[in-house]
Order: C-alpha cells, then structure tokens, then sequence
C-alpha cells in the first residue's frame, strides 16, 4: 500500500490559515528604525513578485513546520513561534543569491511608514536595521538561503529560498508544507470572497512520506522521526523541546536508539563544550521567548536525554556537558529568584579555621612537640533535593 503524502485543508482549516496569513506582525527596526506593520499574505506576494520581476524562476510557495502544524491541528493545542515560509525557486550560481537578498531588503521599503525618505537609505541600512539573520548554503546535496525579519517577542517572519534541500523536516510533527499559491491567487482576485461555498484548493503535504502517519502523530501528540543522523545536531534540542511540552514518543522500544543517534550527530556537529553552550543559548533564545519559567524544565529533560543516551563521549568529556547544562539550568532560576526542591541532597560546608585573636591579626602559639590547636566553628548540614538526580 502506498503512502499519501499529501491531503486538501478543510473549511475551518482554510479560515485558520487566512487568519495567519492576514495578522499584523511587527517586523522591529535596530535604534531608531520604526516598526513595520507586514502582514504575512502582503510581504510573500511582493517578495514572489520582485524575484519573478529580477528574473528568478519561483516554482511554489509554502508556509512550512510549526506554523503549517498549527493550521493542521490548533484545535489540539499546537502553536507556533516563527512564520516559516519557504520559496522554490532556482538558484544556479551565486548571482542568484544575491539577486534574492537585494530583493528582499527591496521589498521592505515599500513597508516603511509614511513620511520616511525612502531615498537616502540603502539596502545594507535596512539589512542592518531589520534583519536578525541570514543564512547561505551551498554545498553538494543543499542549496538555499535564509533571510529572518527582526522581532521582539519570537515571531520572527523566516524566508528560505530553496534550490535543493535533502532535510526539510526533523521530526514528523514538523514534516508538513502548506502551498500557499492558491491563496495568493485567491487574495489577488479583488472581487473574491472567501466563503464555505467558495474558497480555493489548498494542498497540505508532509516530507516525512505517509500524510495521515504524521497527522496521527500530531493530533495525538507523538515523537517520530527517521534517521536522526541526518539531521544537522540530530534534532536533539527540538526532541527535549517536545518532551517539555508534553509530547510522547511514538515507540518506546525505538526511542533509546533514536536518542543515542540525536545524541551523537550533535556531539559530531558541535564537539566543543563552548560550541554546545551557544547552541543550546541561541535555542533557548529563539524558542522560549515569554516562557521563562519553562527553561529550567527544558534544560533539565535535555540534561537527562545526554546523561541516559550519550555513548559517543569519553567520561570527563560526557560529565563536562552535563555539568554545564546544570549550571545553565541553576543560572535560570538564579535569574528568577526560584530555588529547587532540596530534600534529599546533603552539602557540607567547610568552615574557615577559627582562632581566638588580638588585634589585627590571628595570634596562637604552639605547644613544642605537638600540633597547634585548631578550632572550627560548628556547622549545620544543608540538605538539598535537585531533581532528576543533579549533584
């Protein structure tokens, strides 16, 4: 039996997704650049427009992971954080790149508010004022680029321009794409209204293959995925990010293995301690905006997958990972003044030897023959639980 790897949105699927597409995000500007008001339907229609004007061949577009997972299943409680929206187009040498990013950064002039002279301002001025960053691949198997638009609170608007890309999902839940060209046809037609009786085709597919596997695994909230060591640092850090928000894997006999490959991919992309430390920080930053309070959960459940799965490190090398994800974890809830459970941990303190003093300074004397008195000052054990066995 063959898989389905793609299925038509549903009425109140379309409304979900033309909700998104006509939400004002702002796009914030660096210093005393103003905000950009861009709805997501505006900014892909004049960025598709402006390639296709520049000679770039634009195959499809897409609305792609967690936002098309949310359209798929916001009933279930998915959400999402960055509007992901991927272009196919054909990028046979590196002017093409460039033609890209011109255009982009073109583009976002023609949202700057009234009154702004647009004249005097270049293209590397709204790169630095709007953009958070940019992305170029080129390699045997990957060729595209990213270019994120700049916001506050984790919404970031993310345009990928993709020639080829053998990797396009990590895990099953995050597999879907939304074609996006039958809306934007429909927005341009100014006559058009969307109703029950009238809306257009939209195709959802997933690139994990089989469509209802991978919408069975959302609505019910599972972890799947195939071949890990693939996945550029093995989707470990998106697979404790699932754990934390209450997905379960699909298979609990699999899901060691699976671990212990997410789990040596990353070690084999970032092999040195400082490296993992920006990559997990940069995460955190990107995907716990206003949700402070779930970085300690995070790097604990993340703490506990290195510890359990980890076969690919030596001893030190291994304990020196989780003794950094610790202290980033006891740093989360230094910075919000929260302490652990401590019940069932015992710290001694070791006091500084105590002499009986005159003046300045610490004055004793020694019997000949035998040891100088020392006194201590008494001490009282702490005792201390910390969760998931952290010492």
């Amino acid at each position: 039996m063959s898989e389905i790897q793609s299925s038509s949105l549903t009425w109140d699927q379309v409304i979900i997704l033309d909700q998104v597409l006509d939400e004002v995000i702002p796009i914030h500007g660096r210093g005393n650049f103003p905000t950009l008001e861009v709805k997501p339907k505006c900014i892909i229609h004049v960025v598709k427009d402006q390639l296709i004007e520049q000679g770039i061949i634009v195959k499809d577009t897409r609305l792609n992971g967690s936002t098309a997972s949310y359209i798929l299943a916001s009933h279930n409680g998915i959400s999402y954080k960055d509007l992901d929206v991927i272009f196919g187009v054909e990028l046979p040498n590196d002017q093409e790149f460039q033609v890209v990013k011109d255009a982009v950064l073109g583009c976002l002039l023609d949202f700057l508010p009234q009154g702004v002279k647009k004249e005097k301002i270049t293209l590397k001025t709204m790169k630095e004022a709007y953009v958070q960053k940019m992305v170029k691949v080129c390699n045997k198997h990957d060729r595209w680029s990213l270019i994120s638009l700049s916001n506050n609170t984790g919404k970031n608007v993310e345009l990928k321009f993709v020639n080829s890309l053998r990797r396009q999902f990590e895990f099953s839940v995050d597999s879907f794409q939304i074609l996006l060209d039958p809306m934007l046809d429909f927005y341009s037609d100014k006559n058009a209204k969307l109703t029950q009786e009238s809306y257009p085709v939209v195709v959802a597919e997933s690139m994990y293959g089989d469509f209802q596997e991978a919408m069975m695994h959302l609505q019910c909230k599972l972890i799947c995925t195939r071949k890990p060591e693939e996945i550029r640092g093995g989707g470990l850090l998106k697979y404790s990010n699932l754990l934390v928000r209450d997905f379960k894997p699909a298979c609990e006999a699999e899901i060691k293995t699976l671990e212990r490959y997410m789990c040596s991919r990353f070690f084999i992309d970032f092999p040195d301690i400082v490296e993992q430390q920006k990559k997990i920080e940069s995460y955190l930053r990107n995907h716990f905006i206003g949700e402070e309070k779930s970085k300690y959960d995070y790097l604990m459940t993340l703490r506990g997958v290195v510890n359990e799965s980890t076969v690919c490190l030596m001893g030190h090398e291994r304990r020196q990972t989780i003794n950094m994800i610790t202290l980033m974890a006891l740093k989360v809830l230094g910075e919000q003044n929260i302490l652990p459970n401590t019940d069932s941990v015992t710290c001694f303190y070791h006091p500084a030897p105590y002499f009986a003093s005159d003046g300045g300074y610490p004055s004793y004397y020694a019997t000949p023959g035998q040891p100088p008195p020392i006194f201590f000052q008494p001490y009282h054990p702490l005792h201390l639980h910390v969760p998931n066995g952290m010492v």
